[in-house]
């Protein structure tokens, strides 16, 4: 599967949000899709492949110094760059895909400016559509390229049997076809007015709740109110998780929030999946024991999760696990789910409120990689005009319905973009 790079471009185009997409940052009413094309030479055939992302400046750069405008414009530059410069990203070597993509990984994050998660996030569109392309020209699966074991430099010596190849072959399921759907509640959701029709017309029972992570006893609140107001309004066996968006000053203040809750209401903890990424990104400097926070309930590594070396990091601060983003790179989540699944650390996937190809892409990841939650999609709920391309194509997916979203029968080629 050895892969040549023969050229890629990206375009962009402007999507609003239908309602604000609040963080801890600020909030997101509008962003920028960045759209990339790939074309490949594998085995002798060419083949054209896409990707996109959001590129969420307020998420993956939230320097306030910087308006929106100023940030969109440096990762639309990034993005061009690694564009024109894509097989040099990848090491101007034949090589199999997976190593095609971590290599993009590792030269486009080496830099502080945009921070790696930022930079991370531009090149991921260019890693999927690479993966698309090759999938297309073989007319397989993105997600079967792991029946061979095939040399990984990059990530080979990270795995205790220097099989990367082999180590995500094991971590593959049958692809799942009904995947959980989550509703995003922020803290000025009403549950009567804004979740209700979801819980009535949609089926919805999952819900990430978004809390501020500087005052327990009303984030406790706000996670029993959901709870409650979703169970009373229909939701059948309601499932939460929490995330404050690294607001959380340490561990304690996990801790304790999660004893606030079990003593406030033995139910709602029991429906708490997970918190997602309490405390500040930089794991090298904000460094805590997660062991006592993780043996009540699980708490994922997110936004501090960036290169393949951070994982033993993880694991030796008691993380629970990895909360998976495709934002990341096709190929840095797929070898991070292999590597977390050797090290019995859990796995979930979240969103960057992925529309169209890139919903799609995440989808599929999540048919096949076992999580906690499936996957968060949550581009229904805030920006449905940014799917509706795809709408009458993949109607399962992108108009859930029964509490689920619904993949085709038929798995297609590449990550989707074909469908």
């Amino acid at each position: 599967m050895q892969t040549t790079v023969l050229d890629a471009k990206v375009r962009f185009v402007e999507q609003a949000f239908l309602r604000p997409l609040i963080i801890s940052s600020g909030a997101i009413t509008e962003i920028s899709e960045a759209v990339a094309e790939v074309a490949v030479r594998v085995e002798g055939k060419e083949a054209t492949g896409r990707g996109s992302i959001y590129l969420s400046d307020l998420w993956a750069w939230p320097e306030p110094s910087l308006a929106h405008a100023a940030r969109d414009a440096v990762l639309r530059k990034l993005c061009e760059e690694i564009a024109a410069n894509l097989w040099t990203h990848c090491g101007r070597e034949a090589i199999h895909p997976l190593e095609l993509g971590l290599r993009l990984h590792e030269s486009v994050c080496h830099e502080s400016t945009p921070p790696p998660l930022a930079r991370a996030m531009c090149a991921s569109p260019f890693d999927a559509a690479i993966h698309d392309a090759v999938g297309i020209a073989l007319g397989r699966s993105a997600f079967d390229f792991y029946r061979d074991s095939t040399p990984i430099p990059t990530a080979d010596p990270f795995f205790a049997k220097r099989d990367t190849c082999g180590a995500i072959a094991l971590l593959m399921r049958p692809p799942k076809r009904a995947l959980l759907a989550w509703y995003v509640a922020g803290k000025k959701d009403s549950m009567e007015r804004d979740v209700g029709p979801w819980i009535r017309d949609r089926g919805y029972r999952c819900f990430k709740i978004k809390i501020l992570g500087r005052d327990n006893a009303a984030d406790v609140a706000r996670t029993v109110e959901v709870f409650r107001e979703a169970r009373r309004l229909g939701a059948r066996e309601p499932v939460l998780t929490v995330d404050t968006n690294e607001a959380n000053p340490d561990a304690a203040s996990v801790l304790d929030f999660y004893q606030r809750l079990r003593a406030a209401d033995a139910e709602a903890f029991a429906a708490l999946v997970y918190f997602e990424q309490p405390t500040g990104r930089d794991i090298t400097v904000h460094r805590f024991d997660w062991r006592p926070v993780a043996a009540l309930k699980p708490v994922m590594l997110d936004e501090g999760l960036t290169s393949l070396e951070l994982m033993h990091q993880a694991l030796e601060q008691g993380w629970s696990g990895f909360a998976l983003k495709t934002c990341k790179g096709h190929s840095f989540a797929l070898t991070a789910a292999a590597w977390a699944r050797q090290n019995d650390l859990l796995l979930s996937l979240q969103d960057l409120t992925n529309p169209g190809l890139s919903m799609i892409h995440a989808a599929l990841f999540a048919a096949h990689v076992p999580t906690l939650n499936d996957v968060e999609l949550n581009s229904p709920q805030f920006t449905p005009a940014a799917n509706r391309p795809w709408l009458a194509r993949l109607p399962g997916l992108f108009d859930p319905h029964g509490g689920v979203h619904r993949l085709p029968e038929q798995i297609p080629v590449g990550l989707g973009s074909v469908l």
